[in-house]
């Protein structure tokens, strides 16, 4: 029995197949933790999304920002980008069973004692507060709800956490947080423009796992999300965005019990620039 977190997918189902093949996945004996971002910018998002369905509970998926982009626009919330690769999955003939069981994937969960996001925590939230917070947007995205958020989840404020936050802006909060946070300032304020590496830091910031008093300090963290930043890791963070839809690799972590972890990787062939 083995356990693996997987990076970035986006579309890219055969660097996937290769990658399951390689580490002798079995759905009766093995686990998979994707990271988010399941799709888009990748030739085959149809292909992963049913890749993924069919392993049932072997494969435990989180909700990335490309995963709400592909919901928003089924949702008629907002126009694919240039760049998406969204319409194998709008298109096909199963398309309704695809953007069903996407929305039933959580925003955070807690496994072997890793927290697992596609993106980053706030500083002020502990590994509790954060399954917390998840569940209250995963509630809405189950619900009847749905399409009045995804027509008020985009914005870049409020760029603080209260506690005091209500409705529409606690929810923008909270999915900013966990599916595009990088960087942030000294008062745990986000930066939701800076897309660069560790360089690319604006003045006074720092990484959101830098932050001064953070309170998942002590607790594992696995994300996704920062390609530019790769393959990281540490006791307390696991970064395993690979950029395999850049052109880089698909990286699984097989999970030890005595904390030493195996990193595997495929070559991915697709070449695009790198963005969110």
């Amino acid at each position: 029995m083995a356990h693996y977190l997987i990076g970035d997918v986006q579309g890219c189902d055969a660097p996937l197949g290769r990658l399951l093949d390689r580490i002798g996945f079995s759905p009766s004996r093995d686990t998979l933790y994707l990271l988010g971002d399941l799709v888009n910018r990748g030739p085959a998002s149809a292909a992963v999304l049913r890749r993924l369905m069919a392993l049932g509970d072997a494969a435990r998926c989180l909700l990335g920002n490309h995963d709400l982009s592909l919901l928003a626009v089924a949702h008629g919330a907002r126009r694919p980008r240039e760049g998406d690769t969204m319409d194998d999955v709008l298109q096909a003939p199963d398309h309704e069973a695809l953007l069903h069981w996407l929305r039933q994937q959580p925003l955070a969960m807690r496994a072997h004692g890793i927290l697992m996001v596609h993106a980053g925590v706030l500083p002020a939230w502990d590994a509790e507060r954060t399954l917390a917070l998840a569940g209250e947007v995963q509630a809405v995205l189950r619900g009847g709800e749905a399409g009045d958020f995804f027509a008020h989840m985009y914005g870049n404020q409020p760029d603080h956490w209260d506690d005091a936050l209500t409705g529409w802006d606690r929810l923008r909060v909270i999915v900013n947080a966990l599916t595009r946070l990088r960087f942030v300032t000294p008062d745990g304020g986000m930066d939701l423009k800076t897309t660069g590496g560790l360089a690319a830091r604006p003045d006074g910031h720092v990484p959101w796992f830098e932050a001064p008093g953070r309170r998942t300090a002590g607790t594992p963290v696995a994300f996704g999300h920062w390609s530019t930043l790769g393959l990281l890791q540490r006791p307390d963070v696991i970064a395993l965005d690979t950029g395999c839809v850049w052109g880089g690799c698909l990286s699984a972590l097989r999970l030890a019990a005595d904390g030493r972890h195996e990193v595997i990787q495929v070559k991915c062939e697709q070449a695009q620039a790198p963005g969110e």
